[in-house]
């Protein structure tokens, strides 16, 4: 029988790099595309092909012969950068999206996957910490708190007019802050797992780190393994319609804080900048869709994947420049 060919848009990033490993790791044959290479691990990928996805001939290219794709190819950071950056995130995010919706139904590609976000739950509902879980319902009515959070909205409606009008098969997942090694950990496109590893691991036993506000936000956060087992269910479920894809732990930053520097064995004060971006109050996942739907629930443990990612990004800080 012949192998599955499934692309990866995105490959070059931080969870597209880990889902061609996992999926070359299930025996399908894999093309790799993005405008560069993974940064911290080499591409197992069968065909790596270096291509700016804003282009519409360039995804017409990339999607010839496959049977599936899934879509993490996007112009995004963490809440530092997504604060800062609006008309570059949404034209080069929506130019990608379209051209290869188009590229899908010209090309005839079997199966579809997005990687949408929670940041396209609505600000009112997510103004105190103690959060109310973020059902998949609860997009509409919408009001995004960041440009990316409506792009991203944009594109799952796209999706669903692709899937109503042309019969594409398409699976959409809305992910919540998925963290773990090999991922960006400096240079203002990290998140807040990576951030504070790497404040953590350069500062000096007995100093201290900053954080931005005041801590007492709260989220939750999903290591990357349970990440590309959730979204390789989804993709091969029967559910076409939008899932949370993240943890329902509720964390506070001071939390998270506290526990990698547990981790590193250090004595660090907690220093705050109330003036940097912290985004919405409180942001949690409800998985009750998920855990019925396809049977998946998150496995490892805050302090699992924190051990994990904080001694990756040590290993990076104490690398000879």
């Amino acid at each position: 029988m012949e192998k599955k060919k499934i692309l990866v848009a995105g490959a070059g990033g931080f969870i597209g790099s880990h889902m061609v490993k996992y999926l070359k790791s299930k025996g399908y044959w894999i093309r790799g595309v993005d405008i560069k290479k993974p940064e911290f691990m080499q591409s197992c990928a069968d065909e790596f092909l270096l291509k700016d996805l804003r282009s519409a001939e360039n995804c017409q290219r990339v999607t010839r012969d496959i049977d599936q794709v899934y879509n993490f190819a996007a112009n995004m950071g963490g809440i530092g950068f997504i604060t800062k950056v609006g008309a570059d995130i949404m034209r080069d995010n929506a130019l990608i999206n379209i051209n290869m919706m188009e590229a899908y139904r010209k090309n005839n590609v079997k199966r579809i996957f997005f990687s949408s976000s929670a940041c396209i739950y609505p600000a009112y509902r997510q103004t105190t910490p103690l959060v109310e879980p973020l059902k998949e319902e609860y997009a509409v009515p919408a009001e995004p708190d960041q440009f990316y959070g409506w792009e991203k909205l944009f594109t799952e409606r796209l999706m669903e007019a692709y899937k109503k009008d042309y019969g594409l098969t398409v699976r959409i997942t809305r992910y919540h802050n998925i963290y773990g090694p090999y991922g960006t950990y400096k240079g203002g496109r990290e998140k807040a797992p990576a951030a504070l590893c790497r404040k953590v691991a350069e500062a000096k036993d007995g100093g201290s780190i900053v954080i931005w506000g005041d801590g007492e936000q709260t989220r939750s956060f999903l290591y990357i393994d349970d990440c590309l087992e959730a979204t390789y269910k989804l993709m091969n479920s029967n559910c076409d319609e939008p899932l949370n894809i993240g943890s329902d732990e509720l964390i506070t930053i001071n939390e998270l804080a506290d526990m990698i520097i547990e981790i590193s064995g250090k004595r660090l004060r907690k220093e705050y900048d109330l003036s940097k971006p912290q985004g919405v109050r409180g942001r949690n996942a409800d998985l009750t869709r998920i855990k019925s739907t396809i049977e998946w629930q998150p496995k490892m443990t805050y302090k699992e994947g924190l051990e994990k990612t904080y001694n990756w990004i040590l290993e990076q800080v104490q690398k000879p420049h």
